[in-house]
């Protein structure tokens, strides 16, 4: 018989191994299980014609459109809303640099002008876009304008605290030395400002991208924004899922790329996070100092409706914004449209932050569950939130189901994220002290997770509540029926009627402050115990 040598048989692989790496494939094919079942029960409900192609079009026929596209009219769009978008950046960043720069370095501005700024910043990108559009019309200054608002604000702040926190102790090495202000800026400022920067920058990317598509859904004839109304009116929906990916994407790759310049610039230690400590108890005349600016500003508005250097359809005085307001206010006008706006801001915060905090606890536990549903849920969040609006009013019509369902989705991913990334960064001792102790579900979540969870989540829970506000004032932008004060200020705008706007902006500003401080009372008496 002839031997046969070992070297001459293929090696087979070791059990083990094949055991080991089907797992680990399984694994991988996890997070495609969600999309992958969305996208059969969408085949099946367009092939079995559950559905009108009308409201919801098939996936080939949303293929061929997204064929289509893209031989040309897309990238028109999309062109035109990005170099908008390029344009307001520069502006913003350059604008809100500056300013943050000069509050960092002088505490006599900060304390002149950083209550008057802190005031108007008060009031959202949203509610100023009636005024501007009065102000400046539909054309690009508005597309600028808006943009400018929204940007200028997160860069500020930011820039503010990185210049004015940078390193006590530095600086006075750097008094002691005489160090020249170019050096000081170069070698001191920059690189301990520039975490905060990076950080305001991509808020700031976020913020104008959503205040973009607004402001195009509102009053463009072109941009991508346009293009999903246009789409929407003509019930062709097909288009409008093409938008929504498209937004998407883009979504992701200026969140990738903001990303990856913050690692390539910023490569030493620094604070995770930042913020603005209130201010020491002045004595004296600088009591007056945060005063004199809005009064100036007051001053300088009335003599310009006096002397009528401005349109007086264009510009009112700031007494008849006042009178307007407290007459809305006493005869139901203002207080009613108001109320109608809470009323939908509390039922959609509701269901929003229901929804959220169940799914971020549940991801949070569960290991396996978010390998599933994270990475859908995650490429779902960075569509831009007013990029739903064509296809909510197109499903839901413009009543009250859709303001609901839309607000619920604007309060839903701040509480979700916070709580699953509260409840996944608990200590892992919590985890074995649980096994130990033999502790259920039950007990577990109410003696270990949802106390050592419960800092971020009701910090969450104060950013759901101001974006529930702020998607009931888009809500009623875009689906202008059965009143709220959104509605009022659109109809406002159509007539003309520049002190019922301001009214309009003053209270959604006041309210927004208010809820602003509603939800940190809640959130310091929620977690006292943790610092006490």
């Amino acid at each position: 018989m002839a031997r046969i040598s070992l070297l001459s048989l293929p090696l087979a692989a070791p059990r083990h191994d094949r055991a080991h790496r089907w797992p680990k494939l399984g694994e991988r094919l996890l997070p495609w299980l969600l999309p992958l079942a969305l996208f059969a029960l969408w085949w099946l409900a367009s092939h079995n014609h559950w559905m009108s192609e009308q409201i919801l079009p098939p996936p080939s026929l949303v293929w061929s459109s997204a064929v289509e596209l893209a031989g040309g009219e897309l990238w028109t769009h999309l062109a035109i809303s990005v170099q908008r978008l390029f344009w307001g950046l520069l502006a913003g960043i350059g604008a809100g640099a500056l300013l943050g720069a000069l509050l960092g370095f002088s505490a006599r501005v900060e304390r002149v002008v950083f209550p008057t700024f802190s005031a108007l910043a008060q009031v959202p990108t949203l509610a100023w876009i009636p005024l501007f559009m009065v102000f400046f019309g539909i054309g690009e200054t508005l597309k600028l304008v808006v943009l400018v608002k929204a940007i200028v604000v997160p860069v500020t702040l930011h820039v503010l605290v990185g210049v004015r926190d940078a390193q006590p102790h530095l600086r006075e090495a750097a008094r002691v030395l005489r160090l020249p202000t170019h050096l000081l800026i170069r070698r001191l400022i920059l690189p301990a400002a520039l975490p905060a920067f990076m950080a305001g920058v991509r808020l700031a990317l976020a913020a104008g991208w959503t205040s973009l598509l607004a402001v195009e859904l509102l009053a463009s004839s072109e941009g991508i924004g346009y293009l999903m109304v246009w789409a929407r009116q003509l019930f062709m929906l097909d288009i409008v899922f093409v938008c929504i990916v498209v937004i998407g994407v883009l979504g992701v790759v200026m969140d990738r790329g903001i990303g990856w310049l913050d690692r390539k610039w910023v490569h030493w230690p620094h604070p995770a996070t930042a913020q603005i400590p209130q201010g020491p108890r002045y004595q004296g005349w600088q009591r007056l100092q945060p005063w004199l600016l809005p009064l100036l500003l007051l001053a300088l508005w009335q003599l310009a409706t006096q002397q009528d250097w401005v349109d007086a359809n264009i510009l009112v005085s700031p007494w008849t914004v006042l009178h307007t307001t407290v007459t809305g206010v006493l005869d139901g006008s203002l207080s009613g449209a108001l109320g109608k706006s809470l009323g939908r801001t509390l039922g959609g915060l509701i269901l929003g932050t229901s929804l959220g905090f169940a799914m971020g606890l549940w991801l949070g536990l569960s290991r396996r569950s978010e390998r599933v549903l994270g990475p859908t849920l995650s490429a779902l969040r960075q569509i831009a939130i007013f990029a739903w609006v064509p296809l909510l009013t197109a499903w839901f019509g413009l009543g009250e189901l859709a303001k609901g369902v839309f607000i619920a989705l604007a309060a839903f991913f701040p509480l979700f994220i916070a709580t699953q990334r509260s409840v996944l960064n608990l200590s892992p001792q919590l985890r074995e002290a649980a096994q130990v102790l033999r502790l259920n579900l039950f007990q577990r979540l109410r003696r270990l997770v949802l106390p050592g969870a419960a800092t971020g989540i009701f910090a969450g829970l104060r950013l759901s509540l101001i974006y529930a506000w702020l998607g009931t004032i888009g809500a009623e932008y875009f689906m202008p029926s059965n009143g709220g004060i959104g509605s009022l200020m659109i109809g406002a705008q159509q007539l003309l009627r520049m002190d019922l706007i301001m009214s309009g902006m003053l209270l959604v500003g006041l309210t927004g402050a208010v809820l602003n401080l509603i939800g940190q009372r809640i959130e310091t008496r929620a977690t006292r115990w943790r610092h006490a």
